[in-house]
């Protein structure tokens, strides 16, 4: 009888544990919404607000967005500028009791050269570069920040989120050491990646890349003539062997570039967040990415 009892009781707290009301989630940024449902798997419902290929950098909140975010229990954003419009909603994020959690407040920025983040709208050396995603060393401090904002939320999941951060981390490590095998296989010397804008600082400062970037170029604007010559004369000098476009970006002025310089159109990566299909996740952008660049340089 008493074992009946007690099988009874395990059966009623399942299904009060299933009946109840996972976290609501919504997230400005690809990367953050996947490290949130890894961690959080079934505890946790995630919005994506902006999508994977939506450029982020001309994305502005529409009304139904901010009925989502409002009605949230935690808002996930990349943060360091990269979402120019999150300060003037945190005044209404707190009215409403939105929790809201920034990746880049963990982690250590590095200045960059990407002149769509600059607050002004200008071409600004020094500029903190907001692409903290490229460095997966970063990508697990911001994965413990979303396990301990998950627990502050939800104490009762505590162990839950702590065995699924503790696993994708596992997983992140592995994810580094492959990573690090594929680059060796990149002559040091060939280890320079002409991109659209300057989004790949992170990896190129933890795996030992030159990044020459295409200053500007994005739906709004265009890089100079002056800007293109000078790359066009770095490309020459290195005999950089292949140019990459990135998938939010309009690759005509690198098609240009490639054709005045000789070197190879080598595909597309994803700089501002995770893709479609294989890359749909952190883990598979990070290997369509790397994948993509030895490929053409190695």
């Amino acid at each position: 009888m008493l074992r009946f009892v007690l099988i009874i009781a395990v059966v009623l707290s399942s299904a009060t544990a299933l009946l109840a009301q996972p976290l609501k989630i919504a997230s400005l940024n690809t990367v953050m919404a996947d490290l949130a449902s890894e961690v959080g798997g079934e505890r946790v419902e995630v919005a994506d607000i902006v999508h994977a290929g939506v450029d982020p950098h001309l994305y502005e909140p529409a009304p139904g967005d901010w009925k989502r975010i409002e009605t949230a229990d935690m808002l996930l954003a990349g943060g360091l500028g990269f979402e120019a419009y999150l300060d003037r909603m945190r005044p209404s994020l707190e009215n409403a009791g939105v929790r809201v959690v920034v990746g880049g407040d963990v982690i250590r920025p590095i200045s960059g050269a990407c002149e769509n983040h600059s607050k002004e709208g200008h071409h600004h050396h020094g500029v903190i570069d907001p692409h903290w995603w490229h460095s997966i060393s970063n990508t697990r401090a911001v994965v413990f920040q979303i396990r301990d904002a998950l627990i502050a939320e939800d104490p009762e999941g505590k162990a839950f989120y702590e065995v699924n951060a503790e696993a994708f981390d596992r997983r992140l490590v592995a994810l580094d050491k492959w990573v690090r095998l594929q680059v060796v296989l990149i002559p040091k010397a060939s280890r320079v990646l002409v991109t659209s804008h300057d989004a790949l600082g992170y990896l190129a400062s933890e795996y030992g890349f030159e990044v020459l970037p295409v200053q500007g170029l994005t739906k709004s604007s265009q890089p100079s003539s002056q800007q293109i010559a000078q790359l066009i004369r770095e490309i020459k000098e290195k005999r950089v062997k292949a140019i990459f476009a990135e998938s939010l970006e309009n690759p005509k002025v690198l098609e240009q570039i490639t054709a005045e310089t000789g070197a190879c159109s080598a595909g597309s990566l994803y700089a501002d967040g995770v893709g479609v299909g294989v890359a749909s996740t952190y883990e598979g952008m990070m290997k369509h990415n790397i994948g993509t660049i030895v490929e053409a340089l190695k």
